[in-house]
């Protein structure tokens, strides 16, 4: 059973594993970030093909969403957690392993950019069960905050170290960090004695497959906050697939960085940063502002940010709109995220969260081909500007939405409460 609530979180030895776990495999990720795309590139030279990195480190959401979620809820969450773990660790293993042997090919890294990404969608339909399970829901905003400020804090160093590895080793040998990151994540998980399923997850009778996806689609189709927030993500997924999936492309091209890293590394690290400081003001915004109206003025600041950043003549006029850009992305989507966990019971809380995220990410491939194909006969400049419309809409829909209202969905002193 969960700690109680008065237990400080920073004491609770299950959740300090949690989120030593989730520390170590951003730190990871924040690498391949960095390295996977410059590898494409590298090979190819093509805006077009390394926009299929992103595309396939989302698609697979589209794909499988509906069934890991489900899955999640009647599954041992652990040993789901820890089959996803070594599944990815394998995988980006084979990058510098191919690399060595002179077999490596572009196809071969997105290949496995959709293997990490498969299995992310059910180790994420876990971990979003998980929390809960783990630290009672009266305590799920503060540990959002505090997994989200601690992860986004080492992320901020991750793609500098990215940078730094692939203009030392090479981007293919740098991947083997981040598989080291998953079996180090892997043993800090196993390492919870406690349940991270639901407290009635034994003695629930047994359901379809089937009917479990229909009552995840049921509550986000029923209940008015998660339907909003899920629908209004869309345009800002899609916004984020464009700016994820040239933003290497944009440092190259548009910036004059160089392809070996070093640059482009400290360039993650600003939207790094950004998402840092969204899980830091998250518990002080949600403590004061309505759900809704966090939403509108994420969205309509969003695509002023980011057309700012992408005519941005240098690396240093940049850094600041691009900044701003992350911090209103991420705090889009991280409102979503606690809003939904708040109002979800506990043993929907897979398929739910993943379901809604799978609608909200839904844009994501989408954004990052339109782009990608845009940049290949213009500039990413371009195509940012272009794809900023995509959150515009979903900004002005926003305003004409419920989510102006004061009392939309939990007002916010009733976030502190179960």
């Amino acid at each position: 059973m969960p700690e109680t609530v008065e237990t400080p979180l920073l004491r609770d030895r299950a959740f300090v594993l949690f989120l030593l776990a989730r520390t170590v495999a951003v730190v990871g990720s924040a690498i391949t970030t960095v390295a996977l795309p410059l590898l494409v590139f590298q090979v190819t030279s093509s805006p077009l093909v390394t926009s299929l990195v992103t595309a396939m480190q989302v698609a697979p959401y589209l794909l499988f969403g509906l069934i890991a979620g489900a899955m999640a809820d009647r599954l041992p969450r652990r040993r789901l957690m820890l089959g996803c773990q070594a599944v990815s660790a394998a995988a980006l293993l084979s990058v510098p392993v191919a690399s060595w042997i002179g077999q490596l090919t572009a196809p071969h890294a997105v290949v496995v950019a959709a293997v990490v990404a498969t299995s992310f969608v059910w180790f994420d339909a876990s971990s979003f069960g998980a929390l809960p399970a783990l630290v009672g829901r009266s305590r799920v905003v503060p540990a959002n905050s505090m997994i989200w400020t601690v992860t986004t804090l080492a992320g901020l160093g991750g793609p500098v170290v990215g940078g730094a590895l692939v203009a030392t080793v090479g981007a293919a040998p740098a991947l083997s960090f981040d598989a080291a990151s998953y079996v180090v994540a892997g043993a800090l998980l196993a390492l919870i004695g406690r349940s991270f399923d639901a407290p009635d997850a034994r003695t629930r009778s047994p359901e379809t497959l089937r009917t479990g996806i229909r009552e995840g689609l049921q509550f986000v189709r029923r209940q008015p906050v998660v339907r909003s927030l899920t629908l209004l993500g869309f345009g800002n997924s899609v916004t984020g697939g464009a700016v994820s999936a040239l933003l290497v492309v944009f440092a190259v091209r548009d910036l004059g960085l160089s392809e070996q890293g070093s640059g482009i590394g400290v360039l993650v690290a600003v939207v790094a940063a950004g998402a840092f400081l969204a899980a830091v003001a998250l518990r002080r915004l949600t403590d004061r502002v309505p759900i809704g109206w966090i939403t509108i003025a994420t969205l309509s600041t969003n695509p002023v940010a980011l057309l700012l950043t992408a005519y941005a003549p240098s690396l240093p006029l940049a850094i600041t709109p691009l900044l701003l850009w992350s911090f209103t992305s991420t705090l889009t989507i991280l409102n979503g995220i606690t809003a939904r966990q708040l109002v979800t019971p506990l043993e929907l809380q897979a398929r739910v969260n993943t379901t809604a995220r799978m609608l909200a990410w839904g844009g994501t491939p989408l954004g990052a081909l339109a782009a990608g194909l845009l940049a290949e006969f213009t500039s990413a400049r371009h195509a940012y500007a272009v794809m900023s419309s995509a959150v515009l809409i979903s900004a002005i829909l926003a305003w004409r939405s419920p989510l102006r209202a004061r009392s939309f969905g939990v007002p916010a002193p009733a976030l502190q409460s179960p």
